[in-house]
């Protein structure tokens, strides 16, 4: 990397941290104002937006993007009209900015309380969604982060788009144009320059695969939020009620598989192996779904259109299309140790009649989200209500699950008393 990039990062790092300063004070009203004037000028350039997408979407085609990797990347008319509707969404939520917490008056006199402030500047590091560009700036820009996004090499006419629509409306509004900055210069180098402008920048918040979150793990100076990668399961109890847990897994797996919560892993209690797998094949092949099964379910799933003997690492792939792994378990503790081996933690789900089988799941699976009786596609910021979000956190600390507003403040001690002094 040239002295020059460094510098223009050194820059950006620079223009957030002043930004981040005057944000910091700007009332609620005029956030809103501003989400408003993104949505309003992101209607104005959907044609702008789409040709932009367009060329990243030939350029993928032409390189051999998959589709379900062309599928994340892809705009239409519609997904913006809901990105659209998310951001307007964020303006009707409350701010937690300036929430006060656990105030009390102590026996000095004191009173004390914590009270909530943005948290700075945040780096946001992701890979083929453009949509994350506008759910980040909205989110950041409600609390009073300001951003520094970098975004995939496959979303770069995308995001230049979208991010011009940010600034622009920034700038109508009055707020400072580097509230939301992009890293335009797909040199890789610079993912591991921005992990390390610690004097600038407060979090780093990687969306992607493993390999993006292992990176910056190991080579961050910046405190970093784990999570969007995990293998998503099902346990099928032998109490469920099938022809409704069809439907579930149907969904789970089919409704949009290159989602981080599809599911990717079927676990079937031993029990009803021979009755419920053959159904389960069924509905997979009128949904074109590749089986990929170990050596306990292989004789239940003859049937399939798509079928292979799991390998090593099958159970610990995030399948992203329209591939499903599928196991036998003797009961929901087997499904529970499954889980801690293969790389549980972010969305799961048990469905069963069941209510110490349920408990026994819920209390015993790692995850950020577990699901009784329910798809795990609802791991979603605007599915819980929060409105957009920035990550599926999956890690113990600080966030956990779709981080919303309240994920993107930090608090401060406030003292007040009468000139009281310490005896």
């Amino acid at each position: 990397m040239s002295q020059e990039q460094s510098g223009r990062l050194e820059t950006l790092g620079q223009a957030a941290r002043e930004a981040a300063y005057q944000l910091a004070t700007t009332s609620t009203a005029d956030k809103n104002r501003a989400l408003a004037a993104i949505a309003d000028e992101l209607e104005a350039q959907v044609s702008t937006i789409l040709a932009a997408n367009a060329l990243d979407i030939d350029a993928a085609r032409a390189g051999g993007m998959g589709e379900a990797m062309l599928d994340r990347l892809l705009l239409t008319e519609s997904r913006l009209a809901g990105i659209i509707s998310d951001v307007r969404k964020v303006i009707t939520l409350d701010d937690p900015v300036g929430i006060e917490e656990g105030s009390r008056v102590l026996e000095n006199g004191l009173r004390l309380a914590k009270r909530r402030v943005p948290i700075g500047v945040i780096g946001v590091i992701y890979e083929a969604r453009p949509n994350v560009t506008i759910d980040i700036a909205s989110l950041c820009l409600k609390t009073g982060n300001a951003s520094i996004l970098r975004g995939g090499r496959e979303t770069f006419h995308s995001n230049l788009a979208l991010v011009q629509v940010i600034q622009n409306a920034l700038e109508k509004s009055g707020l400072p144009a580097a509230s939301v900055q992009y890293i335009d210069n797909p040199d890789r180098a610079l993912v591991g320059e921005l992990l390390r402008l610690d004097r600038y920048v407060d979090m780093i918040i990687p969306r992607g695969g493993a390999g993006l979150h292992k990176m910056c793990k190991e080579q961050s100076t910046i405190p970093v939020i784990i999570g969007g990668f995990g293998i998503s399961h099902i346990f099928v109890d032998e109490s469920a009620d099938q022809a409704r847990a069809i439907e579930v897994i149907d969904n789970a797996k089919v409704q949009r598989p290159s989602a981080c919560n599809a599911l990717d892993t079927l676990l079937v209690h031993e029990q009803i192996a021979s009755e419920f797998l053959p159904k389960l094949v069924a509905r997979m092949n009128q949904r074109q779904v590749a089986l990929v099964a170990d050596e306990t379910a292989l004789p239940y799933l003859q049937g399939a259109a798509q079928l292979r003997a799991a390998g090593g690492e099958d159970f610990d792939t995030e399948w992203l299309s329209l591939t499903l792994g599928v196991r036998l378990v003797r009961d929901v503790n087997a499904a529970l140790a499954h889980m801690r081996e293969h790389n549980a933690g972010h969305s799961d789900a048990i469905l069963t009649h069941d209510l110490r089988s349920a408990e026994r799941f819920v209390n015993g699976a790692g995850s950020a989200a577990v699901y009784v009786n329910a798809s795990t596609r609802f791991t979603d910021g605007g599915q819980f209500g929060l409105g957009a979000e920035v990550a599926v956190s999956t890690q113990m600390l600080h966030a956990r699950g779709p981080m919303g507003l309240m994920e993107l403040t930090s608090y401060k001690w406030v003292g007040q008393a009468d000139y009281l002094i310490r005896t």
